[in-house]
């Protein structure tokens, strides 16, 4: 399977991870994805719009759309059938939909035509769903920190258990995700990510030191999905 960083760039994060869990009992968990969602209704939404408004184009100017009919059909009568016009305006819907929902298959011009507010959503949810699977409530003293990154929307969230997160204030978390977006900005996502742990494996060492008894838990590498 091709990766979505490198070698060196997962060496680089998980080396960030080991060092900072030295010092504190908590864990630290990365994961990135190429995209969070297929945002296959996206597609279908847009293809939806694009016939209401050929449908509703029709309706506003019925006399230019009988002139394309009567074009279409090579029509010498002063007027075109109704079973005509809407066996037509029928075909053209059909094709409009067709042509939309084929064109966003591809996946950058989905991407660019989803909302900005639908995609920050998709990663939320996927990075809640993950966190849940892979460290809530997983670590003794529940000090598991989920950093997950998502290119293809350009985002990234940060989701704490209960013990740590009820402890730091939101803006903490927001300079360490900053961080990691600039990174990801500047096309050095695994620097990005790697100070991203940093800066929580320093919040983690201030409020759960490393106490010496309390086991690796969650794995320090970088995992993709």
């Amino acid at each position: 399977m091709r990766l979505i960083m490198n070698e060196a760039d997962h060496d680089r994060v998980t080396a960030a991870v080991a060092e900072a869990e030295k010092a504190t009992d908590g864990e630290i968990v990365t994961i990135v994805a190429r995209r969070s969602d297929a945002y296959h209704d996206a597609g279908l939404h847009w293809a939806i719009g694009a016939v209401f408004l050929a449908l509703s184009a029709a309706a506003a100017f019925p006399l230019h759309f009988r002139r394309l009919c009567s074009g279409l059909l090579q029509s010498w009568e002063h007027e075109v059938e109704d079973w005509k016009l809407l066996t037509v305006l029928l075909s053209l819907l059909i094709l409009k939909f067709l042509i939309v929902r084929y064109a966003l298959a591809w996946m950058p011009l989905r991407m660019a035509l989803t909302p900005k507010a639908t995609k920050a959503r998709r990663v939320r949810r996927r990075a809640i769903t993950l966190f849940r699977a892979v460290a809530q409530g997983r670590t003794r003293g529940r000090t598991g920190v989920l950093i997950y990154l998502s290119l293809d929307e350009h985002r990234a969230e940060l989701v704490a258990d209960a013990a740590i997160n009820e402890k730091v204030a939101p803006e903490i978390w927001g300079e360490a995700m900053a961080a990691l977006i600039d990174g990801v900005r500047a096309g050095r996502a695994a620097e990005g990510m790697a100070e991203a742990v940093r800066q929580v494996g320093s919040v983690l060492a201030e409020y759960f030191p490393a106490t010496g008894d309390n086991p690796n838990e969650l794995p320090d590498r970088l995992i993709e999905l």
